[in-house]
């Protein structure tokens, strides 16, 4: 299995895990959208006033990904 990454948006404030989630539907749209295959979307609670939306791709995707979604950082995603 190819090494895959984990973008990540952060979201701080009162409104950041309703905006996290919109956030998730859009990603979720989009890897539809480019027919993109073996991908996570979701959210992660970080405190009550920070989430994180997140997109697990594989790396060969990560460079293209970057560039068009602009995340505002990634780390390798390790399989539970």
């Amino acid at each position: 299995m190819s090494q895959r990454i984990k973008l990540i948006w952060d979201f701080r404030g009162p409104n950041a895990s309703q905006t996290a989630a919109h956030h998730v539907i859009h990603l979720k749209e989009f890897t539809r959208a480019e027919r993109l295959e073996n991908t996570l979307c979701d959210v992660e609670n970080v405190h009550e006033m920070h989430h994180v939306a997140f997109l697990v791709v594989d790396k060969t995707h990560m460079d293209d990904l970057r560039e068009r979604l602009k995340p505002n950082r990634g780390q390798l995603y390790v399989e539970k």
